[in-house]
C-alpha cells in the first residue's frame, strides 16, 4: 500500500538502511555483523510484530539475505544467515532468479478464495442468497436466522454476495494472488503461497499487496555502495517516476545534490532515454504498421513485454524491438563517459531482471528501487529536503519523455513524434494498465480488433508510478510527474538534443 507507512514498510526500510550501513563499514566483519542485525532490528524479548520474537528474527534474517542479493532459504534450513555471504561481497554480483521470493514461514497461508457471511447478515425474510446459490450451499440457520455457507459445496461463484442487500457476504481472495495478473501464485502442499516462475514476470505486485510481508525481492544496495567505495565512476540513471518519491520538498536539484554527496559521479534522467525510445518506436510504427505488422506494442515495461511474449508468442513480433529507456540512457552514459558504471534507480522490480539479460548486462550494472535508495540516504544521515539545489546534470528531456512514468504517457509520446513527422497521419491508440487488462487487450489484438493500432501496456496500475519500488500514493505521484514534465524545455520527444545520437546508440 503505497503512501502508508505500515509495519511492513518500517521493517523493509530498517533492513535496507542496515545493509547500507554494513556496506559503508569497509572494515566490518560482514559475517558477524549480519548475524547480529536481527537482534538490532527486533530488540528485546517480546515480539513487536508477531507473537514470537524468534520467529520475527528468523524472517528478518531471510529478508537481510535477500537485501544482500543472496538466495532465501526455508525454515528447515538451519545454516547461519551469513551462509554464502562471500558471494554478496564480490565486485560484480548480478541478480539471479528467482528475484521475487515467498518467505514461507512468514506466509499466513491465506485461503485462495472464500465466500464468507459476515456479522452484517440480518437474517432477512427475502434470503435471496439462498435462492440464487446454484449448489445449495447457502442455508438460513434456524438458530440465529442468519445465512451460513457450506464451504464443501460452495463453488465461489459470488452470486450470493451480488444479491445481498446488506453487503453482508464477502468474497475473500488471497491478496498476493489477486494482485498477480499472470495467475502465477498458487498453493504449496503446506497451504502457503507458491510462485510458478514459468508464469511470473517479476512485476512485484504480489510483494506490495501481501499484508504479512511474506514476499520480498533481492537487492543490490551492498554492491552499489561497494562499487562507489572502490573508486569506480558510478553514474545514477534516475527513472521518470522519481518526482515526489523522496518527499514533497525534495526537488530534482536536491536529489541530484544528495546523489553527489553519496559519491555518484553524476545523475542522468532516464527521460532522455524515453525520448530516444519514443522516437525509435514512432519510426518503427510508420515503417511497419500495417504493412509488415498488424499492430505495434510498446516495449518500455519489461513485465508487460515478457508477459506478451510468454502468453502470446504468435504476436511476439508485434512487440516493439526498440531498446528500453533504461538501456538507451545507459548506452548514452557509457558512450560519453569512459569506464562508467551505471545504476538504474527506479520504481520497478522487473527492471532488475531486465538488466540481467545478456543483451543488457553490459549497459546496466546495477538496479535499485526508490525505496532501496531511501535506505542508503538514511544510512548516511542525508536530509534531502535541507540540501542546496544542484542545478547541473544532463536533464535535456522533453515533457513527453518525463510523462513516460504515467499510464498513457508512452503512447502519447510516440503519437506526438509521428504527428511531428507526418502531421496528417491518424494514429489509433489503446492502452492498458495492470497485467490482467493487458492480457485482455492482447487477446482482442490477437483477434484482429486492433489492427493498425499502437498498443501501450503497463504492468502496474497507473503506470510506472505504481511500481513495486515506489513509496507515494499513485495518483499523487502521477500529478507530481505531470507538473515536473510541464517544466521541460521541449514538448515532444524528437525535439531534444540527444535524439540526433539515436542511430549511433541503436547500432
Amino acid at each position: 500500500m503505497r503512501g502508508v507507512e505500515t509495519r511492513i514498510q518500517e521493517i523493509r526500510h530498517m533492513i535496507f538502511t542496515e545493509v547500507a550501513k554494513l556496506a559503508y563499514d569497509k572494515d566490518a566483519d560482514i559475517s558477524r555483523r549480519i548475524e547480529e542485525l536481527p537482534y538490532k532490528i527486533i530488540p528485546g524479548e517480546v515480539g513487536k510484530y508477531r507473537n514470537n520474537v524468534f520467529w520475527e528474527r528468523a524472517i528478518v534474517g531471510e529478508r537481510l539475505r535477500l537485501a544482500m542479493g543472496l538466495p532465501s532459504r526455508s525454515a528447515a534450513e538451519h545454516a547461519p544467515i551469513s551462509d554464502g555471504i562471500e558471494e554478496a561481497n564480490k565486485a560484480e554480483t548480478y541478480y539471479t532468479p528467482p528475484l521475487i521470493n515467498v518467505l514461507k514461514f512468514a506466509c499466513n497461508g491465506c485461503a485462495e478464495k472464500k465466500v464468507i457471511v459476515t456479522e452484517g447478515c440480518q437474517g432477512c425474510l427475502a434470503h435471496p442468497c439462498e435462492e440464487v446459490c446454484p449448489k445449495g450451499a447457502v442455508k438460513l440457520s434456524h438458530i440465529d436466522g442468519r445465512s451460513h455457507i457450506d464451504q464443501d459445496k460452495c463453488i465461489k461463484c459470488g452470486r450470493c454476495a451480488d444479491v445481498c442487500a446488506y453487503n453482508a457476504i464477502i468474497i475473500q481472495e488471497r491478496p498476493c494472488a489477486k494482485a498477480c495478473g499472470m495467475d502465477a501464485i498458487g498453493t504449496d502442499e503446506n497451504g502457503k503461497a507458491d510462485i510458478d516462475y514459468d508464469k511470473c514476470v517479476s512485476c512485484g505486485q504480489c510483494l506490495v499487496n501481501c499484508p504479512f510481508g511474506a514476499i520480498s525481492d533481492k537487492s543490490q544496495i551492498f554492491q552499489v555502495i561497494r562499487a562507489i567505495q572502490s573508486g569506480e565512476r558510478v553514474y545514477a540513471a534516475v527513472a521518470p517516476a522519481f518526482v515526489g518519491q523522496f518527499g514533497a520538498k525534495v526537488t530534482p536539484g536536491k536529489l541530484r545534490a544528495a546523489m553527489k554527496e553519496l559519491g555518484f559521479a553524476d545523475v542522468f534522467e532516464v527521460a532522455i532515454g524515453a525520448d530516444l525510445c519514443a522516437t525509435q518506436e514512432a519510426i518503427d510504427f510508420v515503417e511497419e504498421v500495417p504493412d509488415k505488422k498488424p499492430f505495434l506494442a510498446t516495449s518500455c515495461c519489461p513485465a508487460w513485454s515478457v508477459m506478451a511474449k510468454k502468453l502470446f508468442p504468435e504476436q511476439a513480433e508485434c512487440i516493439s524491438m526498440a531498446l528500453t529507456p533504461m538501456t538507451l540512457c545507459a548506452r548514452l552514459i557509457k558512450s560519453e563517459q569512459k569506464n562508467a558504471k551505471v545504476v538504474f534507480i527506479g520504481p520497478c522490480s522487473a527492471k532488475k531482471l531486465e538488466a540481467m539479460r545478456r543483451s543488457v548486462r553490459s549497459e546496466v550494472d546495477f538496479v535499485l528501487t526508490f525505496e532501496e535508495m531511501t535506505g542508503i540516504f538514511e544510512a548516511k544521515n542525508i536530509d534531502l529536503a535541507s540540501l542546496v539545489e544542484d542545478e547541473g546534470g544532463v536533464n535535456d528531456a522533453s515533457a513527453d519523455g518525463r510523462n513516460f512514468a504515467v499510464a498513457g504517457g508512452v503512447a502519447k509520446s510516440v503519437v506526438d513524434v509521428i504527428h511531428n513527422m507526418y502531421p496528417d497521419k491518424e494514429i489509433k491508440v489503446v492502452n492498458a494498465e495492470g497485467l490482467r487488462d493487458c492480457r485482455k487487450m492482447l487477446t482482442l489484438a490477437k483477434a484482429g480488433k486492433y489492427n493498425g493500432y499502437l498498443l501501450e501496456g503497463m504492468a502496474c496500475p497507473g503506470g510506472c508510478v505504481g511500481g513495486a519500488g515506489t513509496m507515494q500514493p499513485i495518483k499523487k505521484a502521477a500529478t507530481q510527474v505531470n507538473l515536473y514534465a510541464a517544466k521541460a524545455g521541449h514538448v515532444n520527444s524528437n525535439e531534444t538534443e540527444h535524439v540526433k545520437e539515436l542511430e549511433k546508440l541503436v547500432d
